[in-house]
């Protein structure tokens, strides 16, 4: 009989000693994975606006010279594009809704058939806006009344 309670306390101590030596050893602290920054499907392209469709009346006007008309989204929250022969800079925020601030570097008079002044507009009544789905990006006034929509122009310089 001592020998069998020999044997089972020498096999509770070790059993046992796996837990309490796995207790002791330090673990690891796991580093945490950065996330990307919101909207960073967005940022670092140059976007070239295609067009603006009206909700209400639902007519799209297409823009003739998409690449005349741009925007950049920088990491930082800056922004920075083109729109016809004004070149601009501004800030956006997307959290709880997309907000664009865009300032013109300097103000001139693009010509008769310029969407300029246009374009400057729909950028401040900006409130949503993001990827489709299809590779474009789309940004809309309140209510959805003016949808913009950017093809990709490629990688920002």
């Amino acid at each position: 009989m001592k020998k069998l309670t020999r044997w089972v306390c020498l096999l509770v101590c070790l059993s046992v000693l796996p837990v309490v030596a796995a207790a002791c050893v330090p673990v690891p602290t796991p580093t945490p994975t950065p996330t990307p920054a919101p909207g960073g499907s967005i940022q670092g392209i140059v976007w070239q606006w295609t067009s603006v469709t009206n909700r209400t009346t639902k007519e799209t006007q297409t823009v003739s010279s998409p690449e005349s008309y741009t925007i950049t989204f920088n990491s930082d929250g800056t922004l920075n594009g083109k729109a016809d022969c004004n070149s601009f800079t501004g800030t956006y925020v997307r959290e709880g809704g997309f907000f664009i601030t865009a300032k013109p570097d300097v103000m001139a008079a693009c010509g008769g058939d310029s969407l300029d002044q246009q374009y400057f507009e729909l950028l401040g009544d900006i409130v949503a806006g993001g990827p489709d789905g299809a590779g474009n990006l789309a940004l809309e006034t309140a209510g959805g009344e003016q949808r913009m929509l950017f093809v990709n122009g490629g990688a920002a310089q």
